[in-house]
């Protein structure tokens, strides 16, 4: 955008002159433009991408004696009359659309030139809805393994590439093992899994891990393929647990209901062949769960389903494979803890194998330096076993609890996660325990019989739930800082560390009015900043140094799901005003941001700078394409529909006049 200074309204005023004569025109955008899309788009790189990365940004400066970068393009239509384009935002959304209009393969093609103007929130909002979610959805079948097994999470030390199918599933080892033989030149080797599944067992598939299957279908033309899920993007390429919740909010509020109902599908087939929903379908991740918010989605998509005999006995399928996960891993000896509470926990042994290199240097390195050997000499034995080191093998066994939490990592888990009944895990089993008993009691007559047999009543549910909000209130409430915190079974006092989790129990609606008070005045005002709602209070995190890294779930970042989460639970108590302050917070920061750098739309933000440029741990998922986003980034994606729809108008337009109208210049 050419913004209003001194330069400008002199460019302006000669504009309204050339209008007077005849010249030309301003403030008029053409529908579409005839172009030759190629020439178009690489004199546009050539003009303003003076990085060289593809794309045009606020990075992309004024070569100095030149007219590269100036932020000014005139595009040449076919038809011999010339348009101008101005400003960062402008010109990045021109790059998109000049591609888009490339790839229609044709020497020529239309220029749609309302979408190069148009405004940020609404722009960001349609590319979600038409284009993001398609470009996010995957399947696990013939079609769709090629694209599951490219990226490097697959690579083996044999070099084939490994497809993992439940023992029960047999119509699956079936459908995948003929394609493997027919697709020999993909070198795919296709393994039955056994029927108990153990740490061990996973810990020796270390270089031999790979893709779990997950539901097929019979397709409209009676073959077989996957049923469809929505992946988080980038480097994650495949069904995650506590993602894809957030993901089916983002969908239904699209309409894409038969996408989000294919999403609760798939979490039955993982809880009836692997046991539990898993942090994702990989096989190092067979030993883990995630967040549970089965039983939210499931009444999500539900509540957008007609009602009938065929959605009934999809919600009873659905409702029996809640009761199962609840009972067999959330309440299983190795999640519930002596205070009655349940706890994060993974069964697999060691470091996990699904980080990337150099991610524990901070870890190895004082074990290493009192071996006297370099970092990845001592990390090559401690993994092979040739070391055995007690305290890592402790700090491991809860680096994999703080995993299946989905903040991995944070210092409020770090090193500690698995003695910890925490605030946020037990808000989430106390929702899942009363979901339950409404929709025993509103949907099924108050008598549900499970496929095992059992006969559940709403009142044996809806009373689990009154005794998990009472040992809350017994153990992580501390009415004297008006916050509920972790509460450490170990040393048998709280975890006095602030994070959004905290505030989940307004999300569950297990708080008391007095208590929402007390969160709303002590932890709101410790979380709150610029951008929203960062991952901890700054004094919690602590000192950052060399030695003690920053993390991505910490102050200064913020995650679109802990967003979405205080915008209910602030919403369930009545306080709507507020949470228009702080939806507008985070759409702003994903609407500048946006604007600023090519239309990016990334999975977290440093929320005191209002950037996406952070690089604690694994940098930022969503930040690195070349011309235009095909993805975004799945929960950031939901957020801003969500966010979009919990805002009043006045605010959308504030979002949308961050870039105010261009003027558009057409020549003789």
């Amino acid at each position: 955008m050419i913004k209003p200074s001194s330069w400008c309204r002199v460019v302006l005023l000669f504009v309204g002159l050339c209008c007077l004569f005849g010249v030309g025109r301003s403030q008029e955008t053409p529908g579409s433009v005839r172009v030759a899309a190629k020439i178009a788009l690489d004199a546009l790189i050539k003009d303003e991408d003076t990085d060289n990365d593809m794309r045009i940004t606020i990075e992309d400066f004024h070569v100095s004696g030149s007219a590269r970068g100036d932020k000014r393009f005139w595009i040449n239509a076919v038809d011999g009359r010339k348009y101008e384009v101005a400003g960062t935002y402008y010109l990045s959304n021109l790059l998109q659309e000049l591609k888009l209009a490339e790839e229609s393969g044709r020497d020529t093609a239309m220029l749609n030139m309302e979408r190069v103007f148009e405004l940020p929130a609404d722009r960001i909002s349609r590319m979600i809805k038409d284009q993001f979610w398609d470009g996010l959805t995957r399947r696990v079948d013939g079609r769709g393994l090629d694209r599951m097994l490219a990226d490097d999470k697959t690579s083996t030390v044999d070099g084939k590439r490994y497809v993992y199918v439940p023992s029960s599933d047999a119509r699956a080892f079936g459908y995948f093992s003929d394609y493997a033989q027919k697709h020999s030149d993909l070198n795919v080797k296709v393994v039955r899994l056994p029927k108990r599944i153990t740490g061990e067992f996973v810990q020796k598939l270390d270089g031999y891990h790979g893709l779990l299957t997950l539901g097929l279908q019979e397709s409209p033309a009676g073959e077989l393929e996957g049923v469809p899920f929505v992946v988080p993007g980038g480097r994650f390429n495949e069904m995650y647990g506590w993602d894809s919740y957030f993901i089916t909010l983002g969908l239904l509020r699209d309409g894409r209901i038969d996408l989000a109902r294919a999403m609760v599908d798939n979490f039955i087939y993982e809880i009836a062949n692997y046991g539990k929903i898993l942090n994702a379908n990989r096989t190092y991740y067979l030993t883990r769960s995630q967040p549970p918010f089965f039983t939210s989605m499931l009444r999500a998509v539900y509540m957008h389903l007609p009602r009938n005999d065929s959605t009934k006995l999809w919600l009873h399928r659905g409702l029996d494979a809640a009761i199962d996960e609840y009972s067999n891993v959330w309440m299983n000896k190795d999640h519930l803890t002596k205070t009655g509470l349940s706890r994060y926990f993974d069964t697999g042994h060691g470091p996990p194998p699904e980080v990337e290199p150099g991610h524990f240097d901070a870890i190895y390195a004082p074990f290493a330096k009192k071996a006297g050997m370099d970092v990845r000499a001592f990390e090559r034995e401690y993994i092979a076993g040739r070391i055995t080191v007690a305290e890592l093998d402790t700090f491991f066994v809860h680096d994999r609890a703080m995993r299946e939490s989905g903040h991995d990592t944070s210092y409020r888990l770090l090193g500690v996660c698995a003695d910890l009944a925490t605030v946020d895990l037990n808000s989430l089993l106390y929702r899942i325990e009363r979901d339950i008993g409404d929709l025993i009691r509103q949907e099924f007559r108050n008598s549900f019989r499970s496929k095992q047999g059992k006969t559940y009543s709403s009142a044996e549910w809806y009373a689990r739930a009154d005794s998990r909000r009472a040992r809350m209130t017994k153990f992580l409430w501390n009415a004297d800082r008006g916050m509920f915190f972790d509460f450490d079974v170990r040393q048998g006092k709280q975890h006095t560390y602030v994070s959004p989790a905290a505030l989940y129990p307004l999300w569950a609606g297990l708080a008391t009015k007095e208590q929402a008070a007390a969160l709303f005045a002590h932890v709101l005002p410790l979380l709150e900043v610029a951008g929203g709602i960062v991952g901890s209070d700054e004094k919690s995190r602590g000192e950052i140094t060399p030695d003690r890294p920053e993390r991505q779930w910490d102050y200064p970042n913020g995650w679109a799901p802990h967003q979405m989460l205080v915008w209910q639970g602030l919403l369930n108590y009545g306080y709507d005003a507020v949470v228009h302050r702080l939806v507008y917070r985070w759409l702003y920061t994903i609407t500048s941001n946006a604007a600023d750098y090519n239309g990016t739309i990334p999975e977290k933000y440093n929320l005191v700078t209002r950037t996406h440029q952070v690089f604690a741990e694994y940098g930022n998922v969503g930040t690195k394409f070349s011309y235009i986003t095909r993805e975004g980034f799945g929960w950031t994606n939901a957020s801003y529909q969500i966010g979009l729809s919990i805002l009043p108008q006045q605010f959308r337009d504030e979002l949308n006049r961050l870039i105010p109208p261009e003027w558009i210049f057409a020549g003789d």
